[in-house]
């Protein structure tokens, strides 16, 4: 035992019998400023007379515990949400769960005195829950799509899954970022103000953060670098303190992103120096700063720019999290954390992410190639045939498990076929000349062509990863080009976070594959799909534009004509949409319930697999407004439920739909309810009818 460790007993805060608040009250009472303005940092240092270990803040785990060596790595964000599997993406929070405790518990063994280094905290910044839209935008990865309905389902069951339903403590704290405005422009993002009109902000911007905040109990936020509408995210009373804590009820603590406060003055020129950002921030209800400005606080507390009370209200929110999470009681008492390291990449955790690749896999062309025959032969091609970084995307860990997608075709070919992989072409880079290799590839067989990008091509922030296109590199282009002209049959496997520009490919491919980044088991889940041992089953979780030269201007924040919601045209593949090697029709479809008696209403269907094999399918649900008399969306999903059917088998499927769910905004972003119709039904996609239309008057 350390003699840190050793002085606990003697504490108040460490009195597991008292309440949370009292304990919290005791601590900063016993502080000096320059402790207080410490525990404000997200490198909290130890304070060894009050027995307080070091703790980091700064942990990520975006599709698994990210940045901390062996994890399991589930699909990227994007490819969950291609799921619509809100119970697997719960279940995928639940094993990050474990993992992080598991990592924690060795790292505070480690340290002999029971720190937590940086990404082995109990504090988590995820899920990003920022709308994807714009295709350009290098983060779109991410998230979990376009839509916010479907982003808000899946961001609460994220959190659910990290922190659990213990009455009195966390497994651990979620964060939902960035708060708000932030899908671009990555490369402008510490000094883009994002303008954004009341309707757009209520309608589309803002309902994943409040489900988040109101309904999943989120511990933590998150702000933004860039501005939105002249106020400046991390450190903005009217966001912060009006929206987030007043309006919404908000509890938790209020992080910035990481060095965000310094753009307060070196590029938004909101304020003149370090000192005075760091004021602003901390008196506009920024409790915890990501970076080092709040080392300046002691300096603004000399200066009398902030004040005791300024500093107590941001540590009361701070170390309120750390009780929850029980940093300040006995393992004994806290679950979750004695977990064994055993558990971090345990068969049982493989197995979710190998669920999930499969399930994410979307099926967007097949003229009947698919499932491959066995053959004698098959021409492998393309620089993601082997790639480990497309496998992962990007705020990921690392497994011992990760199968590429050579890999995963090699163990689900017929024993019998030959094969020899040639890439052909770099990721990225300029037309290549493949006149000379057409020797290495035999005519009668098909290519399974595995192009993309990774997070080289799409990422965060720098330069090289902000795109003005979302057409694939020259180079892959080149290799499909030739490959189309010597009239090869081409199975094109896509590999990304974001939609591609695929309008070529549509016409000349025998069959498309969107696979994101599929995390440690997505080339089993590719190679199954492909020859048929998994029935694809994935469904868009935004759309891919058919003309990418007529998307809006990436710095317009307005969401006239774009996502599946406003566009009324200059769609390739529409949301929702995904193709199976089976076939499902609806009938009996009823609407039952009354929006004035029991404030839902609840629509039903038979749905039949018709097809001659198993599969599963995702029920949409989506309404449409007649006459809405304000600037509306032209569709909205409103429910899902994905389903698993035999060959054959008929199930009742009902999605209730919550009155507010009718709802719509006016220009001042008021929510109110229209008094026209609204139509209502079930889709393939969102542009696909899959039951008849029914009608619900709302007057």
């Amino acid at each position: 035992m350390s003699r840190l460790q050793a002085k606990r007993g003697k504490f108040v805060w460490y009195d597991d019998s008292l309440p949370f608040e009292e304990r919290v009250e005791a601590l900063i009472k016993a502080m000096t400023v320059k402790e207080k303005v410490g525990q404000l940092l997200h490198d909290a240092p130890a304070v060894e007379r009050l027995g307080i270990p070091a703790y980091n803040y700064w942990s990520e785990c975006l599709h698994g515990v990210a940045r901390a060596g062996m994890a399991t790595v589930f699909p990227q964000a994007i490819g969950m949400a291609a799921t619509f599997d809100t119970d697997l993406q719960y279940r995928m929070g639940c094993a990050i769960a474990v993992e992080a405790r598991a990592k924690n518990a060795a790292a505070r063994r480690f340290s002999g005195d029971g720190s937590t280094p940086i990404y082995r905290g109990l504090t988590f910044w995820t899920p990003n829950i920022n709308i994807f839209r714009d295709p350009r935008w290098g983060r779109g990865q991410e998230t979990f799509g376009e839509d916010p309905y479907l982003t808000g389902e899946f961001g609460a069951a994220m959190v659910r899954g990290l922190q659990g339903d213990d009455p009195k403590y966390l497994k651990l704290a979620a964060c939902a970022k960035h708060f708000w405005g932030h899908s671009g422009p990555e490369a402008e993002r510490h000094r883009f103000d994002a303008k954004i009109g009341k309707r757009d902000a209520t309608q589309t911007y803002l309902p994943a953060f409040k489900k988040l905040v109101t309904e999943a109990k989120v511990e933590s936020v998150m702000g933004a670098y860039n501005r939105t509408n002249g106020q400046v995210c991390c450190g903005s009373a009217k966001y912060i303190r009006e929206l987030l804590r007043k309006k919404w009820g908000f509890k938790g603590h209020f992080v910035s992103d990481c060095w965000a406060i310094m753009d307060f003055h070196q590029t938004h020129k909101v304020t003149p120096d370090q000192t005075a950002s760091a004021a602003y921030a901390l008196k506009n209800g920024c409790n915890l700063n990501c970076g080092c400005s709040y080392e300046k606080l002691l300096d603004a507390y000399k200066k009398k720019m902030i004040t005791d009370a300024d500093l107590d209200d941001a540590l009361r929110h701070v170390l309120m999290t750390r009780m929850k999470l029980g940093c300040f009681d006995r393992d004994e008492l806290v679950p979750l954390a004695k977990t064994p390291i055993s558990k971090v990449h345990c068969a049982e955790h493989r197995a979710i992410a190998l669920e999930a690749a499969r399930k994410s896999v979307i099926l967007l062309k097949n003229d009947g190639i698919l499932p491959l025959k066995p053959t004698a032969k098959l021409n492998l091609a393309g620089p993601n045939l082997t790639s480990l970084t497309a496998l992962w995307g990007n705020y990921n860990g690392f497994s011992d498990h990760m199968v590429t997608v050579l890999e995963g075709i090699a163990a689900n070919a017929d024993p019998a076929t030959s094969f020899e992989p040639r890439k052909g072409v770099p990721l990225d880079g300029p037309a290549v000349d493949l006149s000379k290799q057409i020797w290495l590839y035999d005519k009668k067989y098909p290519v399974v062509a595995v192009v993309g990008f990774d997070e080289s091509i799409e990422g965060e922030e720098s330069d090289s990863t902000e795109r003005n296109t979302i057409a694939l590199p020259d180079s892959q282009r080149s290799m499909l080009d030739f490959l189309y002209r010597e009239g090869f049959k081409v199975v094109l496997v896509v590999m990304a976070g974001c939609p591609v520009d695929l309008g070529k490919d549509v016409k000349k491919a025998s069959a498309i594959v969107y696979a994101s980044y599929p995390g440690e088991a997505g080339g089993t889940a590719i190679g199954e799909v492909l020859f048929g041992k998994t029935c694809p089953s994935g469904h868009l979780p935004f759309t891919i534009p058919r003309d990418p030269a007529k998307l809006p201007d990436y710095h317009d924040y307005s969401m006239a004509n774009r996502t599946y919601r406003y566009a009324k045209s200059n769609i390739l593949f529409p949301f929702g949409f995904g193709l199976s090697y089976t076939e499902f029709r609806y009938s009996g479809v009823r609407l039952a319930g009354s929006l004035a008696k029991k404030g839902r209403v609840t629509v039903s269907a038979n749905v039949t697999n018709v097809g001659e094999r198993a599969g599963d399918e995702v029920v949409q649900l989506y309404i449409s407004h007649t006459k809405p008399g304000v600037e509306a969306p032209l569709v909205e999903l409103k429910g899902f439920r994905r389903i698993h059917l035999e060959a054959g088998e008929t199930a009742r499927v009902a999605i209730e739909v919550p009155a507010d769910e009718f709802r719509l905004v006016d220009a001042q972003g008021r929510w109110f309810m229209p008094k026209d119709d609204v139509e209502i039904f079930f889709g393939h996609d969102s542009r696909t009818l899959a039951s008849k239309v029914l009608t619900l008057k709302l007057a």
